[in-house]
């Protein structure tokens, strides 16, 4: 069998009948680097890069709100006010592709710059899946399926008005995080359409064996920058690298983690369309992964997860990157638990609004947040409370979700919309944090709620869904989707609380809606 790494004859120059940008010199009128590329055999199954332009007109809100999920709770219409806030800014925030800059999808925009961001798209798509009967935001992912090069490399940013990318692939800044699987996998529990995970098959799997190429040290673990992990201005580097823009010569927790995540992801995918066989490369990373991660960047005196620099010595900050370990299986379950109970910490992560990026007894610290110095942001809460309920936190996801909803929730009562980032110390929005940003902070008023708050949560790959009741209030949800066709409704009348503990039912579905 051919390897999907192997080296194949070159015939054409990138951007040439792909799909995929190509960067002109103005002054000669041809690419200005020549073409050194390893073909990666995966890409040449990609239908997303010669796929034609599809344009979907926005319904707008007025037409799609019949079509949506109508959630209710008794005594909390303002929480039920700023969720159709959300899903009004991101119908208005659909743009059509053009033939300049060569997307072949309608997309929800990032909301922050005009272009498109693999790590913003990601989570986007996880609220917006909720959506998908009345727009099919899941495409805007099939725009950067449609950038693929042929060795398998994805660029994080993609100008919005060209469709270039914002960086060169060798850059240390180029691409991440490794999420899009994560984002699909989703989509799939939640619908079940399984012939988009065939075409998207080999498009992950040929991204995912460029990092493994490109993004690995000598020993095998991952590298990445702050740009690349999406955690810009985190002090995790040595002091004479740049913070940003450097890869510091450092093993990268949140990324090594990543990649164990998304490699099991992949395997699902690969049993689903029976291609298990073709990505055995993966699987050994990932069993690889998980040996090196336990072994080299575990600290049982602190318990916790750290990066790793060059000399084999472990970093120092306590960085949320750190809790996509609640999305594998490294810890044992006593090193779970005590890793766990840092989110409890008011000294560290549980401050005013939780959960702060970076813990509150570092040096550099900022009350404003700073970015990513302290402020709390939705796609890493988001990523954190789903992790917490995935290995059976449920009270502690509860309660760290209403806590982040309220305050949210409080910020939108004072300004009237959502906010980039907020600050972890007060009820206001973070340093410089833009405004109108839905964007990912639509996770908060839609997945929080239905799938933390309210505890609903579907997989359609076991045919159940799991309803995690902790609310007192009325409540419930119209029109949840679930599969092809199905639309189910949940209703919780008033009571009280008879146990102090989980109450949870298992609804099983018989056959596929």
């Amino acid at each position: 069998m051919l390897a999907a790494s192997s080296a194949l004859p070159i015939s054409k120059g990138y951007g040439e009948n792909t799909g995929s940008p190509k960067s002109i010199s103005p002054e000669h009128g041809c690419p200005p680097y020549k073409n050194t590329y390893i073909k990666n055999v995966f890409v040449t199954e990609n239908e997303f890069r010669n796929a034609s332009r599809k344009i979907i007109a926005s319904p707008g809100f007025d037409k799609a709100k019949g079509l949506l999920p109508q959630p209710f709770w008794k005594g909390n219409n303002q929480a039920i006010d700023m969720y159709w806030k959300a899903w009004e800014i991101a119908f208005g925030n659909i743009k059509d592709p053009d033939e300049k800059n060569g997307f072949i999808s309608s997309y929800i925009d990032t909301a922050y710059n005009g272009n498109i961001f693999m790590w913003d798209s990601t989570f986007i798509t996880m609220f917006a899946r909720y959506g998908f009967r009345a727009y099919p935001f899941q495409h805007t992912l099939d725009n950067f399926y449609a950038k693929q090069h042929p060795d398998g490399f994805i660029c994080r940013e993609i100008w919005g008005d060209t469709g270039e990318d914002c960086f060169h692939r060798y850059d240390p800044t180029s691409t991440g995080p490794n999420l899009i699987p994560w984002s699909e996998f989703v989509f799939f529990k939640q619908y079940g359409d399984l012939d988009r995970i065939h075409k998207i098959f080999p498009v992950l799997c040929a991204y995912y064996q460029w990092l493994k190429l490109n993004h690995t040290w000598q020993d095998g673990s991952y590298w990445s920058s702050g740009w690349g992990t999406g955690m810009d201005n985190q002090p995790r580097l040595q002091a004479q690298y740049n913070p940003i823009f450097s890869n510091g010569h450092m093993t990268w927790i949140d990324t090594c983690l990543q990649q164990l995540f998304i490699g099991k992801i992949l395997v699902d995918f690969g049993f689903l369309t029976e291609r298990w066989q073709e990505i055995e490369d993966i699987e050994d990373d990932v069993k690889f992964l998980k040996r090196y991660i336990k072994e080299k960047m575990w600290d049982a005196k602190s318990s916790f997860l750290y990066d790793r620099y060059s000399d084999g010595t472990k970093g120092t900050l306590k960085s949320i990157g750190a809790f996509w370990a609640l999305w594998t299986d490294v810890l044992e379950k006593k090193e779970l638990e005590d890793f766990v109970k840092h989110l409890k910490d008011k000294e560290t992560f549980f401050r005013h609004h939780p959960i702060s990026s970076m813990p509150a007894n570092h040096p550099k610290y900022q009350a404003d947040g700073r970015y990513w110095q302290g402020g709390v942001w939705a796609p890493t809460n988001y990523m954190v409370l789903t992790g917490l309920k995935n290995k059976g936190f449920d009270s502690l996801a509860f309660e760290l979700a209403m806590k982040h909803h309220e305050q949210v929730l409080e910020v939108y009562k004072n300004t009237g919309t959502f906010w980039e980032y907020y600050a972890p110390e007060k009820t206001e929005p973070g340093f410089l944090a833009r405004p109108d940003f839905i964007g990912w902070t639509g996770l908060v008023p839609i997945s929080v709620l239905f799938e933390i708050i309210f505890g609903i949560q579907a997989n359609l790959v076991d045919k159940t869904i799991g309803w995690d009741v902790r609310l007192t209030d009325e409540h419930g949800i119209e029109q949840y989707p679930f599969g092809k066709n199905g639309l189910i409704s949940f209703r919780c009348n008033n009571r009280k609380i008879l146990m102090k503990n989980l109450l949870l039912s298992f609804i099983p579905i018989l056959s596929s809606p």
